[in-house]
């Protein structure tokens, strides 16, 4: 496998976390570890995105969210990567299409929380990613009913397997949705305290 490629061995079940990780938080390491208990995944790719194209706010330099991502996910089986970057993707479909044509032997499983199932309809080719893999979804605070009852939920309903696991050897489309204990860690919410306490410190400077 080419340089700045995680190597992974024929039959291994690898799930994909994408994400701008700006910046990465206990929530995403709580839903790794459940996403490896539940759905027995062999291990788990961080895919630390150059740009979210639904965000007008760009994240912070990749190699500064690389670097904290690798210091709050330290597990042998999940690896943080900038894999979009080295096969220059944007969009999560077309990561997949280049990620099944390098691993043909390996079966990939999305992952996300269920805030993003809520707005999984406004992704670019969204249908083509749950016919291309199978999908796992996590649950995650207050986005539990909107996941249930939103676009893609609704779309593929015949689709949806009551277990996460085995999900990996299942034909897509196929998804799940799995109940877990809720972090309320929130990028978005680390970014604004970050704010404040600097404000703050420029009032007492």
């Amino acid at each position: 496998m080419r340089q700045g490629f995680p190597i992974a061995f024929k039959g291994m079940v690898v799930g994909l976390l994408g994400g701008s990780f700006d910046p990465a938080h206990g929530g995403h390491v709580q839903l790794t570890r459940e996403a490896m208990k539940r759905m027995r995944l062999d291990a788990v790719w961080w895919l630390v995105t150059p740009a979210n194209p639904l965000k007008a706010r760009q994240p912070a330099p990749m190699a500064q969210r690389l670097a904290q991502a690798r210091a709050v996910m330290q597990h042998p089986q999940v690896k943080v990567t900038a894999l979009e970057t080295v096969l220059g993707t944007r969009a999560t479909a077309d990561t997949i299409d280049a990620l099944r044509k390098l691993y043909p032997r390996v079966h990939f499983v999305w992952l996300m929380g269920a805030d993003n199932l809520v707005q999984f309809h406004r992704w670019g080719r969204w249908r083509d990613i749950l016919r291309s893999v199978p999908v796992g979804v996590l649950a995650r605070p207050g986005s539990g009913v909107a996941a249930r009852l939103s676009v893609a939920a609704r779309a593929f309903r015949v689709d949806r397997v009551a277990q996460g696991e085995g999900i990996g050897s299942r034909r897509p489309p196929a998804w799940c949705f799995v109940n877990m204990p809720l972090n309320d860690a929130s990028s978005t919410a680390i970014r604004a305290q970050a704010r404040r306490d600097a404000e703050r410190g420029k009032g007492q400077a």
